[in-house]
């Protein structure tokens, strides 16, 4: 099958930093191309996943993170330029609302964001005419209506990522610099649980920075270090020295890779149970789940008796970028089937 995929133009795939929607579009190309698919991708031009990659925007035109008029040349593009493939995969806002308009080609959209009020009115738009799928079935409950075409959750490619010790010493926590993480949360269940706290964590934006400076930067120092944002080598070197992965979210998180990453990793997660953590944590087989600071605070006194390659194992069976290839392969040809009946073909 040839696809041709559209992912948002602001960071490189695989990311070199922060960017979990760009680690998932990633897996899920490396799957198809295990399966003996052709991707086009329309994305950053410094990708470097295996897919042949196309860009439209000139050098240095997506550095500002969310400018819509960049988003809108992006998506113009890439459906102006597909007009050879089976399927449009996009990951974006915008395309989906302007390219059934420019394209008789089937499409499917991922939505790697929660279904707010002006999401959900995109996508109750866009479902007409393409194919929605949620990354959870927590997200896939929140959509308000709108027409799901199936679930798929992300996957991770577990043979690509090193098994862990878990021998630092120390609780990771890793992902953005904003409330809803619970970073604030976690470093005062660390310290009062007697761990180590090792961040890594993405600060670009003004709100992120804000954040850092009134809730985060009083309670560093001593037994909680602030490393900054990493890349994917320095990311799995922490995750896989850790104990276990600190993620006390107070959102209803549509997925959550880093949990995800961590138990590729052989790393328990130790995660408040919002959003789409039940889906990915088994509790009391490869992490803990609870609802307050207290049950997280009771889950790290035992996080140890949790076995890493159970982790590792459970991360493999059932979010492997081949499974996650698998299921969006189906997506396409039932969208594919879809678009020959509403055309009239047989």
């Amino acid at each position: 099958m040839r696809i041709g995929m559209i992912a948002p133009p602001w960071l490189p795939v695989p990311p070199t930093g922060y960017g979990g929607t760009e680690a998932a579009i990633d897996g899920m190309i490396r799957g198809l191309h295990r399966a003996g698919h052709e991707v086009i991708l329309f994305a950053h031009h410094e990708s470097t996943t295996p897919a042949e990659i196309r860009s439209v925007l000139p050098r240095g035109e997506a550095d500002v993170i969310g400018l819509g008029s960049t988003e809108l040349a992006h998506v113009l593009g890439a459906y102006e330029d597909l007009a050879d493939v089976d399927v449009i995969h996009d990951h974006t806002l915008a395309g989906p609302l302007l390219g059934p308009g420019r394209t008789t080609t089937p499409i499917v959209v991922t939505h790697h964001g929660a279904f707010d009020p002006s999401t959900a009115r995109i996508f109750r738009q866009v479902a007409p005419h393409a194919s929605v799928i949620a990354i959870s079935h927590c997200q896939a409950a929140s959509a308000d209506g709108i027409p799901i075409a199936g679930v798929v959750h992300h996957g991770v490619d577990v043979a690509d990522v090193p098994l862990g010790d878990g021998r630092g010493g120390y609780l990771a926590f890793l992902g953005r610099m904003v409330p809803e993480k619970g970073l604030h949360r976690a470093i005062r269940i660390a310290r009062r649980s007697g761990w180590p706290l090792r961040i890594a964590a993405k600060m670009r934006e003004a709100p992120e920075q804000a954040y850092f400076e009134a809730e985060v930067r009083p309670l560093l120092g001593g037994d909680v270090d602030f490393i900054g944002e990493v890349g994917p080598r320095e990311r799995q070197e922490l995750l896989c020295g850790a104990a276990a992965l600190l993620n006390p979210i107070t959102w209803p998180e549509p997925f959550g890779m880093v949990m995800l990453e961590a138990l590729a990793c052989g790393t328990p997660v130790v995660a408040r149970s919002a959003g789409a953590a039940p889906e990915i944590v088994s509790h009391g087989h490869v992490g803990y789940l609870g609802q307050s600071d207290s049950d997280l605070e009771s889950a790290l006194a035992r996080v140890e008796a949790i076995d890493r390659l159970t982790c590792r194992t459970w991360a493999a069976q059932r979010f492997s970028v081949e499974l996650m290839a698998k299921r969006y392969e189906e997506q396409y040809l039932l969208a594919i089937e879809h678009s020959r009946c509403r055309s009239g073909e047989d």
